[in-house]
């Protein structure tokens, strides 16, 4: 079995990507709210802070800040089951997830950064908002639904017009 290792910080901030399994699909978008719904019954049961998250067609970016002491495999765990089993199986399964009783719906592991400092936080803050940008989903990050964008633009932290030339603060050295 691999050895993964995780840097584990009390009270840490973390930037993750989680991907489907299938990177053509739209599920996590065409269930936003399942997802959504999911999102909330893992908090409920394990709170932690959602900084930022943008959540695209086929996969999802977000950061989190959590409790002291605590396990951010668990709660990606029991968020992907909870997505999962409310959705319909349509997904092809091989046949080692047949053998373990496993959906065919996200990829098994997830990628993980520990947020080092202010700057770091910064330039994943602004790649989470720039994503569906770069992407080539929208023009500019104020016109996808599906993000912590636009509750960061109400509390201040970007402008409404942030990267509206379409350079990312985080690629061109500008600050907020």
């Amino acid at each position: 079995m691999p050895d993964y290792r995780r840097n584990r910080v009390p009270g840490g901030t973390y930037f993750f990507t989680v991907n489907l399994l299938d990177r053509s699909g739209t599920l996590l978008v065409t269930h936003i709210n399942l997802l959504s719904d999911a999102v909330r019954n893992a908090r409920a049961r394990s709170p932690f802070h959602i900084d930022a998250r943008v959540v695209l067609p086929e996969h999802t970016h977000c950061i989190w800040t959590l409790p002291p002491n605590d396990d951010f495999s668990g709660r990606w765990r029991a968020l992907k089951k909870s997505f999962t089993k409310t959705i319909p199986p349509t997904e092809r399964r091989s046949a080692v997830r047949w053998q373990r009783h496993e959906r065919g719906t996200w990829q098994r592991r997830f990628w993980e950064h520990t947020i080092r400092d202010d700057r770091d936080y910064a330039s994943h803050m602004d790649y989470v908002h720039f994503n569906p940008v770069k992407h080539g989903l929208v023009a500019h990050p104020a016109e996808w639904p599906f993000s912590s964008f636009h509750r960061c633009v109400a509390a201040g932290q970007y402008p409404a017009d942030w990267n509206a030339a379409g350079a990312s603060p985080a690629d061109s050295g500008e600050r907020r």
